[in-house]
């Protein structure tokens, strides 16, 4: 017989104390009508708690769950930046023979309004990025992720991102990346094909990293005027970019 589980034994147990204190308030006053009036006014009264539990107080806690799980995401995904996407971007944007049609959408001020970042959105869906290297700068970019190799999967294992599937993506992506070249003993003396394929791997992750990118210094510029300044002075696009305050 499989064993009554605790939920069950307190459940039961709390109706034989409501049916108790039920009969010890006939035998007290003998008043079985006094008892069916609280007794309907109560059930009734339960289809209201409900309403307002399920109902109204459980999504208000669950917007404010909701909102802490994004700003912990937030973070995680501003530490990525620091550690690896913008240098990251700072390579791609130096790969693609492209990079100067969009860069102006990319150059965001604190004159930045929400449409001027849905305009920027809407221009990267559309762009097809143009990646052009020697293959000794495909040999430091493997250097630099390979290093950071360890970061990467210490994101991964990281419970929040299961709520933000596009960001799950990228750090996939470049994660596969960095697998493909720390496969490669030597790059330089790989076969086109190989390359080429190589090439493919970058622009999958080259496009994932824009987009989150803009949408990290939305989130800056909404959240965080002072993060996003920094942001912006050392923006992987702007080529005349300096961290110190002129």
């Amino acid at each position: 017989m499989k064993r009554i589980s605790w939920q069950v034994l307190l459940g039961v147990a709390l109706i034989v104390l409501s049916v108790f204190v039920y009969f010890l308030h006939y035998l007290l006053f003998h008043d079985i009508h006094h008892i069916f009036i609280y007794l309907v006014g109560d059930i009734a009264f339960v289809f209201i708690e409900v309403l307002l539990v399920t109902l109204i107080i459980h999504r208000l806690l669950g917007e404010r769950e909701k909102r802490a799980m994004l700003e912990k995401m937030n973070m995680v995904i501003g530490t990525f930046f620091s550690e690896v996407g913008t240098e990251l971007l700072r390579t791609f944007s130096q790969f693609d023979a492209e990079c100067d049609t969009i860069r102006k959408h990319l150059m965001a001020t604190q004159n930045f309004s929400d449409r001027d970042f849905t305009r920027a959105n809407k221009g990267l869906k559309d762009y097809e990025c143009v990646i052009k290297s020697d293959r000794e700068h495909v040999e430091e970019l493997k250097k630099f992720l390979v290093k950071k190799r360890n970061f990467l999967l210490r994101l991964l294992e990281n419970p929040n991102l299961l709520e933000h599937d596009s960001f799950t993506n990228l750090l996939w992506a470049v994660f596969h990346l960095t697998d493909e070249l720390a496969h490669r003993k030597n790059i330089r003396q790989i076969p086109d094909s190989d390359y080429e394929h190589l090439v493919g791997d970058m622009k999958r992750a080259y496009k994932l990293l824009l987009s989150e990118w803009l949408d990290y210094m939305k989130h800056l510029k909404d959240s965080y005027p002072y993060l996003f300044s920094l942001a912006m002075r050392t923006n992987p696009f702007d080529l005349t970019a300096t961290p110190e305050v002129q």
